[in-house]
Parts: C-alpha cells; structure tokens; sequence
C-alpha cells in the first residue's frame, strides 16, 4: 500500500472513530450520562495501522449507576 493510501486510511479510522465518539457522547447525554473522560485513546490512533479505541474513561459510582440503569432500559421500538 502507497504511503499517502496508508495515511488516508489511518486519517478515515481516526475521523470515524472521533464521529462514532461524538455519537456516543451526545446518546448518553440525551439519556443523563455523562462519562467525564470519554475520548479517543492516543495510543491506539498511533502508528501506521490504528486501531482507533474509544477509551470510556473512568467514571465515579453514581454516573456508573445511572449508565447501567440505562442499559437496563427496554428497547422503546427502535429499529436494529
């Protein structure tokens, strides 16, 4: 692979990971969550094949208890 196909493709991975992170942030804030250190983990964006993690953080008990509480939730008819 070229390097500037290898750039594109770990420059796409990173972007959808960084969409796919906002994604998550804005569905847990509409459901009262919020995970103070939700982010994208550097180290899994580095290097010429990324992996690009969502690392969820670490949260105190009462934000862990309310994003279990939510995914306790039934499914209120959303399509899958």
């Amino acid at each position: 692979m070229a390097t500037a196909d290898r750039r594109r493709t770990v420059t796409d991975k990173v972007e959808e990971a960084e969409r796919v992170c906002e994604d998550l942030r804005d569905a847990l804030k509409a459901a009262g969550v919020t995970l103070p250190s939700l982010g994208l983990d550097a180290v899994s964006c580095a290097g010429s094949a990324p992996f690009a993690l969502i690392d969820l953080g670490r949260c105190n008990v009462a934000t862990a208890r309310a994003l279990a509480s939510v995914l306790r939730l039934p499914d209120q008819g959303a399509a899958r």
